[in-house]
């Protein structure tokens, strides 16, 4: 039947059929992968460029300038010739529609009248290898085979980027202090604008801004607080508007304990006033663990001015543990202070999470306990995956640095679970994985904004990330957040960690260089391995134990001698893992997204022309669909055991977001924060409630990392 429809069905109208069961119940599976051969059939293959050779599609695309010849120029021809061969010798097909779609509509490069297409999926892989290994051809043969089995996933800016001539940077999302002075608002802003021109997300920490009403000058009831420059912020991002491809994406961070918080959340209230509605801003809010000390006691809860802490400490107010000061700043008659009651805190901030989904969570205390590396992290970034040390600057009155601070870069790409886990050699994987995103940082110079190149080229963090855990696990039989589920989950990423690191070391000791600062880490004394020398974090379960057949695990014997390596060598990278929630990237590597469960057996996204386009999760079949249940079925307090299992073993944080169901109430929301906070979670991205009863449900994401 559906071999007849195929000859009249447009690829559109079988991609549709997704949601149209068949006589039987049946999901019709098969439509889809019709309507990817038909949508190459029918308007891919009649819309690309043929060209004769290798040779001759190489020369042109130099000479006309869509290609850097930098890139090509370090390899001799014989090796272009050879990558280029095995990598359509190995017969890449998009196994989803919305895969190929996605692909060809949003990174494939094209004619600049943007109706032809002049790459097949195979030469952008082969271009972001080149590119990535500058010259190493064994680099460059290896980054293909990883990235084209999908075993490993740039992000969108590496992989849309790379290797093209007119380009945006190669970086997914920037981080930048804001201290309480005029100079660091504006440079913050022009910086912002610098920053989202290029492509990147950007984040921005405001707790250091006094309040409003706070002394200028001592002149009393002078500063207006951080909501005019919230509002200055996303003009801006309206204006840096990415060559109208889409907004700016900005978010900005506030402690709990500002004077300014309560203003700070109702900016994302229904009702807000006009003067103070935040529309396109994200908000997080930085939670030290004495505010739920707090509530829990339900004492009230001291607001604290930010300019008079500055005053009396000597230090920005973020730099501050609030939890171990508290008492202390409390007391101080010098601190101007006000309070309000810890439980309508968190009621308010489930009320505004309930109606928005924001603001983003980031647990002070907990992110800088499991911090590896010295320094106070204050912050996180668009996704609230980044959780790294900055350093402010300071400027002259002409906005140029009296000190040049360090701001932060994130430079991303994900890991299939399911490839790596099928893949010949996991510890391999991983570390071409990190040798991928530490050319990034090495390849990234952002002079337009020196705090964030210094930050990156003194720490050269990554962030590797992991997508498909819901799919591998579903396809293999096991529930998401089932015991095996989680002991899975723990088992995968302490495996993780241990590649991560051994890579990082071997990089550290080829080019006889550390991060800055390692000699002040947990690594350099060894104290980061103490959990990992004393027991073994391998599989219990008969279950999970299967799943790892044939692949090497990590003993306390081998972290051991890697403890021994990495003090004696180093670490060339001063992070290494960070969760996002990928998007985009998940479709063409037919993954389910980031570490979470489905959202749904079948997806629904709003494309641009095209419409409502339908995406199956990776592996479903009809046989198989009571593994596929959804995030808002399967409930917070399983996600949460599943992040917790997978945060105790990355560096950085993991972006995680709360499902709930329709009828939940605020009362709920609280709950599972309060749970998030005990299980050791870092950070909640989006709180997101089901808002149909439809099998289908449109999914949107993160417009910094997803896309």
């Amino acid at each position: 039947m559906l071999d007849r429809l195929n000859e009249t069905l447009d690829y559109h109208a079988l991609n549709a059929m997704l949601n149209l069961y068949d006589a039987e119940g049946n999901i019709r599976f098969e439509a889809d992968r019709m309507a990817a051969r038909q949508y190459f059939l029918q308007h891919v293959n009649q819309n690309t460029v043929f060209f004769h050779s290798l040779t001759e599609k190489l020369g042109y695309l130099v000479e006309e300038g869509y290609y850097e010849a930098e890139v090509l120029e370090q390899y001799q021809p014989a090796f272009l010739q050879k990558i280029w061969d095995a990598a359509f010798a190995k017969k890449f097909r998009f196994p989803t529609f919305l895969g190929a779609f996605k692909y060809y509509t949003s990174y494939t490069l094209k004619t600049r009248d943007g109706k032809r297409f002049l790459e097949r999926y195979e030469d952008r892989v082969v271009m972001v290898a080149l590119a990535l290994a500058r010259g190493d051809e064994g680099l460059a043969m290896s980054f293909m085979e990883e990235i084209l089995s999908g075993r490993f996933q740039p992000a969108t800016p590496t992989f849309l980027n790379a290797g093209k001539k007119s380009r945006g940077e190669l970086i997914s999302c920037f981080l930048l202090r804001i201290e309480d002075n005029m100079e660091s608002i504006g440079r913050a802003i022009n910086s912002s604008l610098q920053l989202s021109k290029r492509g990147g997300g950007v984040a921005l920490m405001l707790t250091n801004i006094r309040e409003a009403g706070a002394p200028i000058k001592g002149i009393e009831n002078q500063s207006s607080g951080v909501i005019p420059v919230m509002k200055l912020l996303e003009d801006s991002f309206s204006y840096a508007n990415q060559l109208g491809a889409r907004q700016g994406a900005g978010a900005v961070y506030l402690n709990a304990h500002h004077p300014d918080i309560l203003k700070f959340l109702d900016t994302k209230r229904e009702n807000a006033d006009e003067k103070i509605r935040i529309k396109t801003l994200s908000l997080g809010v930085v939670i030290p663990d004495v505010t739920f000390e707090l509530a829990k006691r339900n004492e009230p809860m001291y607001l604290f001015s930010p300019h008079d802490v500055q005053k009396v400490y000597g230090v920005p107010f973020s730099e501050i543990s609030v939890t171990e000061k508290y008492e202390e700043m409390v007391e101080d008659k010098r601190i101007r202070k006000t309070k309000i009651n810890a439980r309508a805190f968190f009621q308010t901030l489930a009320e505004i999470q309930f109606e928005s989904g924001y603001p983003y969570i980031m647990f002070e205390d907990t992110v800088n306990q499991m911090n590896p590396v010295d320094g106070r992290i204050t912050m996180s970034n668009l996704c609230s995956e980044i959780l790294q040390v900055s350093e402010a600057s300071e400027f002259n009155d002409d906005l140029s640095y009296s000190k040049l601070g360090t701001d932060i870069s994130c430079n991303l790409g994900s890991m299939n679970i399911a490839k790596t886990m099928d893949g010949p050699d996991f510890g391999a994987s991983i570390e071409t994985a990190i040798r991928a995103l530490t050319a990034v940082s090495e390849m990234s110079a952002i002079d337009s904004v020196p705090s964030i190149r210094r930050g990156n080229d003194e720490s050269r963090a990554i962030g590797l990330g992991q997508m498909n855990l819901h799919g591998y696990l579903a396809r293999e039989h096991v529930h998401y957040g089932s015991d095996e589920g989680v002991e899975f989950t723990s088992v995968y990423f302490a495996a993780v960690a241990y590649h991560a690191l051994r890579a990082s070391c071997a990089m550290a000791r080829e080019k006889g260089m550390t991060f800055k600062g390692f000699e002040k880490s947990k690594y350099a004394d060894g104290s980061f391995f103490d959990k990992y020398v004393t027991r073994d974090w391998l599989p219990e379960s008969e279950t999970v134990s299967k799943l790892f057949d044939g692949i090497a695990l990590p003993t306390r014997t081998d972290w051991e001698a890697l403890k021994s390596d990495v003090m004696e060598y180093g670490l060339y990278n001063r992070n290494l893992q960070a969760v996002p929630p990928t998007g985009s990237i998940s479709y063409i590597n037919n993954s389910t997204s980031s570490i979470h469960p489905i959202v749904s057996k079948i997806e629904i996204r709003k494309e641009g022309k095209i419409g409502r386009v339908y995406y199956p999760a990776a592996f479903m079949n009809n046989e198989n669909l009571e593994y596929y249940r959804d995030a808002y079925e399967i409930g917070p307090e399983k996600l949460i055991d599943t992040y917790a299992a997978a945060t105790e073993h990355v560096d950085q944080g993991l972006s995680l977001t709360l499902f709930f169901p329709a009828e939940a109430t605020t009362r709920d929301i609280n709950r599972a924060q309060i749970y998030a906070w005990k299980k050791g979670i870092k950070t909640i991205y989006y709180v997101r409630l089901r808002q149909t009863a439809l099998e289908g449900t449109e999914v949107q994401g993160c417009v910094s990392c997803t896309l």
